[in-house]
């Protein structure tokens, strides 16, 4: 297929670049407007969407879907059409929150109103149905999924009025509309463009694989970080653009290369979100994309399993390059000759070579996790000392032990005699347990599951605020629902990788009605509690926990102490 000139203004649909950004009198006018409103505190997700429609970085989609697009989208990757775009663009709200062939305001989370939208549609959405046609899953270990399960159960649809775009106070320089973009780009005067998709920090080997990819075809480097949300556990934002910028004004040409920041909120949904990427970075004027190994892949299941194929987005955008425009580049899976100081493609490593693991997450857990220097082959300084103000050693860092089982399985117990081991080791440590949830969180909740699910993202909040300043928070919950608690696990890894330890505490329900001192199981057995765990309410096991105990063999200390074994085993601890 020819390259397609870098145009400022056209789509890869043969349209204009979407610009729902008002000028200034109307403006003026539409604000005055505004405080006559009724509103919708629009999600940090919905703010990241607003803003890649306004600006036309979801070109052709000029609104949040409708149904007949929504619809389509999930069945056939497709809108309404026929135009392929593969991942639904939604607002859901609460049903009390619809306004029918009404304005409502979009506000930001501190009420600055955004847009004004003309409510035309309002559909019902079924969140299992979307997680399986787009995720491919409905396991709740993926991120979105639990996500997904407190989104509001109601999309509404119809024209929008940017008046704002939200505000970003962090590298203003850098954050450019599809428009600036493609401006930026058609100066450097190469036709051909190839985008780069990372939400992680740059190593030697991304620069290598940037660099040749470029001179490939050659043409121009669009680097073009997610600066939105991403997966939990990622590097922030700020660390990782420092590391962009610091690379790009040092190591590569500024007359070929760009840097700039993509404002998106990913789904983490592999095939799909690769297609979409494609999609996005042709409205920016890339005329060919990387697409990694695994991309945009969240990760591993609750089995154990990876998600997605590991070349499923590679040949899902292979096939419909040529329909949306640009041309996909496989990312080459490069590794370092140590005898030889030099980057090759995996599959021509010669016999008996030396090779060095060059996968990012691996490194910083070999190297910066033992509080050891990054080696030079694998990072720049600039990137080393980045990343090692931004991660402590391992044994120095937070995280949260939850158990969960059921009522008088020994949680408590067992968590007590936790916190004395950790105390012992010099470690700062948080118990959420008892008369302090019960006091400080769970006060007004009754026994629903909605407040029970409540109760327990109230107890991952704080143990995540823990856990962010590198504190020990000990959980001890009874914790019911495995979406619940996974959600916490995702607020935890959000913070840093594995920071989340689930120990299931095993005991059967004869047992722990044995042990029922306060005769709470024959309460509920009477009917005089209604919804308790394990009577009339059902507990949901986890799947695969980092620890299971089983109580009723083992006394508390000796469970205490095979949590201990497990935290030394992983690195929070020291043997």
């Amino acid at each position: 297929m020819e390259s397609v000139e870098a145009s400022p203004l056209i789509s890869p649909y043969g349209g204009r670049l979407v610009n729902l950004v008002v000028d200034d009198e109307e403006r003026a006018y539409l604000t005055e407007l505004s405080t006559r409103l009724p509103s919708i505190q629009l999600s940090a997700r919905a703010l990241c969407d607003l803003e890649l429609l306004a600006t036309g970085g979801f070109s052709p989609l000029e609104r949040f879907m409708g149904r007949a697009d929504y619809e389509r989208v999930l069945g056939e990757m497709r809108l309404r059409d026929g135009t392929l775009f593969p991942i639904p663009v939604t607002l859901p709200v609460d049903a009390r929150d619809v306004h029918l062939d009404r304005p409502v305001v979009l506000r930001d989370a501190r009420n600055n109103p955004l847009a004004i939208m003309q409510v035309e549609e309002a559909y019902a959405w079924d969140a299992a149905e979307e997680a399986r046609a787009v995720l491919g899953t409905t396991d709740s270990r993926h991120p979105l999924v639990p996500e997904m399960a407190r989104w509001g159960n109601t999309y509404i649809s119809g024209p929008i009025q940017v008046l704002n775009l939200p505000k970003a106070y962090d590298f203003v320089e850098l954050r450019r509309t599809p428009a600036q973009v493609r401006a930026a780009l058609a100066a450097m005067g190469n036709s051909r463009v190839v985008a780069f998709q990372t939400r992680n920090p740059l190593h030697r080997a991304h620069e290598e694989l940037t660099k040749r990819a470029a001179a490939s075809v050659g043409g121009s480097l669009l680097i073009h970080p997610v600066v939105g949300m991403t997966k939990p556990g990622d590097v922030d934002h700020y660390s990782r653009v420092r590391i962009y910028k610091a690379l790009v004004e040092n190591y590569y040409d500024p007359r070929t290369t760009l840097l700039s920041l993509l404002p998106l909120a990913m789904r983490m949904a592999g095939p799909r979100e690769a297609l979409w990427h494609a999609i996005i970075r042709r409205n920016y004027g890339a005329t060919h994309f990387i697409v990694g190994r695994d991309h945009a892949g969240p990760g591993k299941d609750s089995h154990g399993r990876p998600f997605y194929g590991p070349y499923d987005a590679q040949e899902l955008v292979r096939r419909h390059a040529d329909e949306i425009g640009i041309q996909m580049i496989p990312f080459q899976e490069l590794v370092y000759l140590e005898d030889r100081g030099e980057y090759v493609e995996a599959d021509r490593v010669p016999s008996g070579a030396r090779v060095a693991a060059i996968s990012g997450t691996q490194v910083r857990s070999d190297f910066l996790a033992r509080g050891r220097p990054l080696p030079e082959w694998f990072t720049r300084k600039e990137t080393a000392e980045i990343l090692a103000s931004v991660f402590p050693p391992r044994h120095k860092q937070g995280f949260c032990v939850w158990f969960t089982g059921l009522s008088g399985a020994g949680k408590s117990t067992v968590a007590e005699a936790l916190v004395s081991m950790l105390l012992e080791r010099g470690r700062q440590v948080t118990l959420l347990d008892g008369d302090v949830v019960r006091t400080h969180l769970s006060k007004g909740l009754g026994f629903s599951r909605e407040d029970r699910d409540t109760n327990i993202l109230r107890i991952g909040f704080v143990a995540g605020e823990v856990v962010r300043h590198n504190g020990i928070a000990v959980c001890a919950a009874i914790s019911p629902y495995r979406a619940a608690r996974d959600a916490v696990r995702r607020m935890i890894e959000e913070i840093g990788e594995e920071r989340f330890v689930e120990v299931f505490v095993d005991a059967p329900i004869e047992v722990c009605e044995q042990r029922d001192a306060k005769g709470m199981y024959a309460r509920a057995r009477r009917g005089e509690i209604k919804g308790f765990t394990g009577v009339d309410d059902p507990y949901e096991p986890p799947i695969n926990p980092e620890v299971t105990l089983d109580t009723v063999n083992e006394p508390p200390e000796r469970c205490a102490a095979r949590v201990i074994a497990h935290l030394v085993r992983v690195g929070f601890l020291l043997d």
